[in-house]
C-alpha cells in the first residue's frame, strides 16, 4: 500500500496549481471520445468528465501521505518462522 500512497500524494502535487489545465484536458478528452463514437455513449462520457473534474475541485493540493524516505517502516509483530530442521 505504500507504493499506492506515495503515487497518490505525487498525483495530488502535480494537481495543485494546474487544476484549469487538468480540467480542459478532461473536456477535450471527452469531446474526442463523442466524437469518435457518435455520441453513442454521452451519457457515460459526461458522468466519468463530471466525477474527473469533482476530483480535480476535491484536490487540495497538499499531499495525503508523507514522501516515502519520510515515511517509517512498518513494524512486524510476528518474527519470522525458522524452516531449519
Amino acid at each position: 500500500m505504500g507504493l499506492i500512497d506515495d503515487l497518490k500524494g505525487k498525483a495530488q502535487g502535480l494537481i495543485h496549481g494546474n487544476e484549469r489545465a487538468i480540467k480542459d484536458g478532461i473536456t477535450k478528452a471527452g469531446d474526442f471520445v463523442d466524437s469518435k463514437t457518435g455520441g453513442k455513449y454521452a451519457g457515460h462520457v459526461d458522468k466519468v468528465q463530471e466525477g474527473a473534474s469533482k476530483l480535480v475541485d476535491k484536490n487540495d493540493g497538499t499531499p495525503g501521505v508523507a514522501p516515502a524516505t519520510e515515511q517509517t517502516p512498518p513494524v512486524n509483530p510476528v518474527p519470522p518462522v525458522d524452516k531449519a530442521p
